[in-house]
């Protein structure tokens, strides 16, 4: 199923001329720890299968859905018998301010089942199998259908979750749309200025909160912390940086907005359980072993 694979670092074979890609995938192999920078979504039509992403591991029964963010890396094992759909939709050409807030509230992954998320886990499922049906209808605008129904998986996503932040909220309809607002407008921001010196009571500043008050709305809007997020896209961007052999680790913390080696180091290996200099070498390591392999003679029976 992985077409690409260079070190851990996946290039989604997606369709020609589309940023989607979808496997109805029976094959008995396990796939070995990766990443890439679309998103990933696996459900189990027949028998379980295995996804370790960061420190959780999840075993999926038949009909949970498990999401994983971009960039994450994560690890997938099959059993002897098996059918399972593997969408991987790439949203990178897609510009919409409420992806940050969503994907905040997803990372690393999300496991969806009918127990825990018994409102929206009907439609969610309903959505990603008319995505795959869709897939293989090959009909006239297939790709923008597909965009919209994954769009609408995770606008069911983002507004449970923000009912589940919020269940006893005094704040009025205007109230909230107008921190949503305000949220949206601060995620853009840290999007767009992570590799500088952020601080807290700045950003905080910036959105005219108090700096409790503000991490606290943070936490109910994102779904994490301040400095978490800001350290996730710190440690996105590194990886792309890690893939350029002429940076060294030093220089890839210094443009990814870390103060200090240390920092980085640390933040890095608890992300992704591995150092960058151990990335970069799964990196370099696979892509040594497939320039061999593409190398070694051919020898026909014949000869």
């Amino acid at each position: 199923m992985i077409h690409n694979l260079v070190g851990i670092h996946e290039t989604v074979d997606y369709r020609t001329d589309t940023q989607i890609c979808l496997y109805y995938n029976d094959e008995y192999e396990n796939y070995p720890p990766h990443w890439h920078t679309s998103f990933e979504v696996i459900m189990p039509v027949v028998n379980t299968y295995h996804v370790a992403c960061g420190d959780c591991h999840y075993n999926l029964r038949e009909g949970d859905i498990l999401i994983i963010c971009p960039c994450m890396i994560h690890e997938l094992f099959a059993p002897p018998t098996g059918e399972r759909i593997i969408f991987q939709p790439g949203l990178s050409q897609i510009t919409i301010k409420e992806l940050s807030l969503i994907t905040s509230i997803i990372s690393p992954c999300l496991l969806i089942t009918p127990e825990d998320y018994p409102q929206i886990y009907p439609e969610i499922q309903k959505l990603l199998l008319e995505i795959k049906e869709e897939y293989f209808s090959f009909a006239v605008y297939a790709e923008a259908s597909i965009f919209s129904k994954f769009l609408e998986i995770l606008v069911y996503i983002g507004r449970s979750r923000q009912t589940f932040n919020h269940p006893n909220t005094d704040l009025s309809y205007s109230r909230q749309k107008e921190y949503v607002e305000k949220f949206l407008f601060v995620t853009e921001y840290i999007n767009s200025h992570f590799s500088e010196d952020l601080h807290l009571e700045e950003i905080a500043a910036l959105a005219g909160f108090s700096k409790y008050h503000f991490a606290r709305l943070f936490k109910q809007y994102t779904d994490t912390s301040f400095y978490k997020y800001l350290n996730q896209k710190r440690i996105e961007h590194a990886k792309t940086l890690l893939l350029d052999p002429q940076l060294t680790v030093i220089e890839v913390a210094t443009q990814s907005g870390f103060s200090s080696l240390s920092a980085f180091l640390r933040m890095f290996k608890q992300l992704n359980k591995c150092t960058p200099t151990e990335f970069r070498n799964m990196y370099d390591e696979n892509k040594t072993s497939r320039a061999a392999e593409q190398k070694t003679p051919v020898l026909k029976l014949n000869d």
